[in-house]
């Protein structure tokens, strides 16, 4: 028997279709009740899945419609990934690997400059690591980090934006690693286990104090 579609992905797939529709309509679509449809949209509301706006219509009072956000769209298949190994592949074919490098370092100087400003308003190694991980949850990377009984950092990332690019250029976990080097002022920055290699479900840092 075929899996029942949620509700909740039926909202989202009418709203990916129709861009913009009222509670009424996705009800009336649906086959269920108003408030059936609310509960639904306040969760997704609250996790900014989709959001409202107001419209004024030509008889009757403004109504709310509702839509999907940026991170609601991004929920969606997309290719990516695969269209950026294929563009990568198809510029070492023509220029070389070397180019390739080249650009995942200008990526790196970019970042840095982008990171850097946030870092160095932190003075201690702690400041820096937690104002580091902060960054990379907001680009979707979901990092924990604690202290250990030595006093170095385990700095783990339970996501990766970009693994199916490392898989095929490695190169790209190197220049992650030099830029945690930069950031936090210390060559003592160890990457223990990488998912686009090691086939592990994180990746895993250790930083040691530069004392250690």
């Amino acid at each position: 028997m075929a899996n029942q579609v949620s509700t909740r992905d039926q909202i989202l797939s009418l709203l990916k279709v129709n861009k913009q529709l009222t509670v009424s309509e996705m009800a009336n679509q649906l086959d269920i009740t108003e408030m059936a449809v609310r509960r639904h949209l306040n969760t997704l509301e609250r996790d900014n899945i989709i959001s409202t706006t107001l419209v004024r219509q030509a008889m009757g009072r403004p109504t709310n419609v509702y839509y999907l956000t940026k991170t609601g769209q991004e929920m969606f298949p997309r290719n990516y990934a695969t269209l950026t190994v294929d563009l990568l592949r198809d510029l070492e074919d023509l220029n070389g690997k070397e180019v390739v490098e080249q650009l995942f370092e200008r990526r790196k100087e970019r970042m840095k400059e982008k990171y850097g400003s946030r870092i160095m308003d932190h003075k201690t190694l702690d400041e820096k690591i937690a104002e580091l991980a902060r960054l990379q949850n907001e680009h979707g990377y979901m990092v924990e980090w604690e202290k250990d009984e030595e006093g170095n950092y385990l700095f783990k990332e339970y996501n990766c934006p970009i693994s199916e690019i490392a898989q095929e250029y490695p190169v790209a976990c190197k220049c992650e690693l030099s830029l945690f080097q930069e950031l936090l002022g210390t060559d003592q920055v160890d990457c223990e286990v990488c998912m686009a290699t090691d086939a592990e479900p994180h990746c895993f840092y250790k930083i040691k104090p530069k004392n250690n």
